[in-house]
């Protein structure tokens, strides 16, 4: 492991202080971060540890939600508002790692995690352009079973590998960023980027900026919504399709629907063209279908992949028509 100074911050102007040193990341609950230490994959010069900072839970004025960026996942999924409430969080967030590492992992540090691909952390025997800009991408022609079928590029066929994130991005949660600059607000669906020709700069985030708190609004179909994970094992898989959805139906039509989908992008996938599909529409497996059908039509398979295709399609339509069931 490269050598690193270490300094915890209690404030946000503390951490923005600390983090002006060249090659300084911030660290969470490390469980991502650390990792990549280890296997010299990064190599900051700097830790800037954040979990000192906001942990709070709290109502906003408008009926919605705030969360500390320094919120343990644990305290998240089982707060009695975000299950009430926002209960597709909740369970993203208890599918998403053992308990070990959901007390350890922290909201800020979840959203910022990177992607899983062995690939990308096959530093001796890989080429990635995530990790060495303008190397090439073996996953592209490799084993690619668990990688992109939306939004790739030749440059990078990665997925993002968070569950929380898939859920934050149904529920249109906005992040509150602040930087020496100032502060600014994202919504969360723009946070993350598609790979492009860059698949190494993964965020909007600018240089320094730090991840203060996620917003999110009060919308009543929220209470409405659920998350399924489909994976290899039933512990310790990371998604191979999964969905975030919330339904509202009225006479048994979707009046609004919110859907989003893991495991099949670099990014958390809004399936807005499903949703648009789908409002004003019957709630029946048949539209379910269709609308999945909308969304998956530009899907790209790689050699390995192709099963994720019909695998998105049919837990859209399950994860709808539970949500139907459930509102009739």
């Amino acid at each position: 492991m490269n050598p690193f100074t270490y300094a915890r911050a209690e404030q946000a102007e503390d951490a923005l202080k600390l983090a002006e040193a060249q090659g300084a990341r911030f660290l969470g609950g490390g469980t991502n971060l650390v990792d990549l230490m280890r296997e010299t994959i990064e190599r900051p010069q700097s830790l800037v540890d954040v979990t000192g900072l906001s942990a709070a839970i709290e109502e906003t004025s408008a009926g919605g939600l705030r969360i500390g960026a320094a919120a343990r996942n644990s305290a998240v999924a089982e707060h009695r508002l975000v299950r009430t409430l926002y209960p597709v969080l909740s369970r993203a967030l208890l599918a998403g790692a053992s308990g070990q590492i959901r007390n350890m992992a922290t909201l800020g540090g979840n959203i910022m995690q990177r992607t899983r691909c062995a690939y990308f952390y096959d530093d001796d025997g890989s080429r990635c352009n995530k990790r060495t800009p303008g190397q090439g991408c073996d996953a592209a022609e490799g084993f690619n079973r668990y990688h992109a079928i939306l939004g790739a590029s030749p440059s990078c066929v990665a997925t993002h590998a968070s569950d929380m994130c898939v859920a934050l991005a149904v529920l249109d949660a906005v992040i509150h960023l602040r930087s020496p600059r100032g502060e600014r607000t994202v919504p969360f669906v723009d946070f993350h980027r598609l790979p492009g020709e860059t698949p190494q700069v993964e965020t909007v985030l600018e240089p320094g900026e730090l991840i203060l708190t996620v917003e999110l609004p009060a919308n009543p179909i929220a209470k409405r919504s659920t998350y399924r994970k489909v994976r290899d094992r039933s512990s310790y898989a990371f998604a191979l399709v999964s969905v975030a959805a919330a339904l509202e139906l009225d006479g048994g039509k979707v009046k609004d629907v919110r859907l989003a989908l893991g495991g099949v992008a670099h990014k958390p996938w809004r399936a807005l063209r499903a949703e648009e599909a789908l409002r004003g529409r019957e709630a029946t497996p048949e539209n379910f279908r269709a609308a999945a059908g909308a969304e998956l039509i530009d899907a790209k398979p790689l050699r390995y992949n192709a099963f994720k295709i019909e695998l998105a399609a049919r837990t859209i339509t399950a994860v709808l028509q539970e949500l139907a069931e459930e509102a009739q």
